[in-house]
């Protein structure tokens, strides 16, 4: 089994003896031992993942790589976060996404207006099953716990991925500095209710939302 590790929190180290792991398409930095690199089809999920992202706009480049030694991974100096599933799935955006074991399983599943507002279309990745993945985000992440009594509301530029049993509604908030033109860009939020972890990253991407 691959293992993960990070050397220092913006490359991941991923120690390999004969199997394999997927990754985004170029974020290989560094290798020793002997590596064997592939393109991956469609997220890595063949034609039918293919032809799924094409519709659904969640574009997400995939490589496997196989081998026996160590290969190191980064994404523009990106934080990495390490994420371990235990059989539960992760809902992360494919430009954050950085690397997952190979037996953990790729899709996309509808995330409705909170993608519109993103400017991410409709549609988001998820990964599932039990292993490790690694994700990137714009400066040191945090993480935030969800339960039934204390929802959660998150800007839309800010998230990252969830785990766990949550519902997101997406609410639109419109205050007196909204009124006056000196809105902050929160006027679109997404509300997390249930339990669960969210991945926020302490940076916003521009989002169409945020214009409103």
């Amino acid at each position: 089994m691959a293992q993960f590790r990070l050397q220092g929190s913006k490359v991941l180290a991923v120690d390999m003896t004969g199997d394999a792991v997927k990754a985004k398409n170029g974020a290989m930095v560094a290798y020793d031992g002997q590596m064997a690199f592939k393109k991956m089809s469609g997220g890595g999920e063949g034609l039918r993942g293919m032809v799924t992202r094409r519709l659904t706009g969640e574009s997400m480049e995939v490589m496997e790589v196989k081998g026996h030694g160590t290969c190191y991974f980064a994404d523009r100096a990106s934080e990495i976060n390490l994420v371990r599933l235990s059989g539960e799935k992760l809902y992360v955006e494919a430009s954050n996404l950085l690397a997952t074991e190979a037996a953990l399983r790729t899709g996309t599943t509808f995330t409705g207006l909170r993608g519109a507002s993103q400017g991410n279309g409709l549609f988001t990745t998820t990964v599932e099953g039990v292993g490790q993945a690694a994700i990137t985000s714009d400066g040191p992440a945090i993480v935030l716990r969800v339960t039934s009594g204390t929802p959660l509301n998150v800007d839309p530029g800010a998230y990252i991925a969830h785990t766990g049993n949550l519902r997101q509604d997406f609410q639109t908030g419109v205050s007196w500095r909204s009124l006056l033109g000196e809105s902050g860009g929160e006027s679109f939020q997404i509300r997390f209710e249930g339990e669960g972890l969210v991945y926020v990253q302490p940076s916003e991407r521009n989002t169409i939302g945020g214009q409103f």
